[in-house]
């Protein structure tokens, strides 16, 4: 069954429908763009459906995007058995390979959908051209956030409750959210809770990952973006990515983890820019 969703300023919606890869059905959004750049797959966060990103692609104008929403998460089933990152990003070249698209693709990865980009960038170096990691962390030898915070990430309970979502969503998410909670409101209509064990699943694909030891091997041009108050990635985090990736760049958004939907145009210019081949970010210095 095929979807559209857009607004009413929208000329490129993005076009939903079920895609069958493996054996797995998955609920996928694509909004086309310019052939002769190669498109860009999106890796959302945890617990995290492909509405929510739409203000971020909204904002790219004339670049081709691909999201799915991972086994267990908005539309898309949950398996029988957990999964590790491997195995997504499998399912992911699979699916961009079923779609038609070709040897090169771009991949960005949003928080938790960062490591599962890192780990795609890894196993498929040929066919990911360009990399960029959006309030992520290296997974095991991360900063953590503090406790309080990431005592109410281990369960999907904002996803499914908008009432608790307007209430933590500030201490979850720092930057604009504290200064104009109603935006919460706005992000968590958007939402649709994990379905069954999803949630728990992308939790477990988690567990034990970690990329600091192959992040100097990274061969692609890396975009690392991330927030200054950023309660559950601390900036600490991005730092010692763009530290460890040979060839990447730092730029740093004065707001909180969510920044790709609060500040979607000014995050897709940069991003934009970067993946056309400019440099305005600058290195880090190590």
């Amino acid at each position: 069954m095929d979807a559209t969703t857009h607004d009413a300023d929208t000329m490129a919606p993005t076009r939903v429908r079920m895609v069958e890869v493996d054996g797995q059905p998955l609920r996928v959004g694509v909004r086309s763009g310019a052939r002769e750049q190669p498109p860009l797959l999106i890796f959302n966060g945890i617990g995290a459906n492909l509405e929510l990103v739409e203000p971020f692609t909204d904002a790219l104008a004339g670049i081709e995007t691909v999201v799915f929403d991972v086994p267990g998460v908005g539309g898309s089933p949950a398996p029988s058995w957990p999964y590790r990152f491997w195995h997504l990003a499998q399912l992911a070249d699979r699916l961009m390979t079923q779609l038609g698209y070709g040897p090169k693709i771009d991949v960005i990865g949003v928080s938790w959908g960062g490591a599962l980009a890192q780990q795609f960038a890894f196993q498929y170096p040929q066919r990911c051209r360009r990399l960029v990691l959006a309030a992520t962390a290296a997974g095991g030898l991360m900063v953590p956030g503090e406790l309080s915070v990431l005592s109410k990430m281990a369960s999907p309970r904002r996803y499914a409750d908008p009432e608790y979502m307007a209430q933590v969503g500030a201490e979850l998410y720092g930057g604009v959210f504290r200064r104009r909670p109603e935006l919460l409101r706005k992000h968590a209509h958007h939402m649709r809770a994990p379905r069954g064990r999803g949630y728990q699943y992308q939790q477990l694909a988690m567990l034990g990952w970690n990329s600091a030891l192959g992040l100097p091997l990274l061969r692609q041009p890396t975009l690392v973006l991330a927030g200054s108050d950023d309660p559950i990635v601390p900036l600490v985090n991005a730092r010692m990515l763009a530290a460890l990736i040979p060839d990447a760049r730092l730029h740093v958004v004065d707001d909180g983890h969510l920044f790709l939907v609060t500040r979607a145009p000014e995050i897709a210019r940069v991003v934009d820019a970067f993946l056309a081949g400019a440099t305005g970010a600058r290195r880090p210095r190590r």
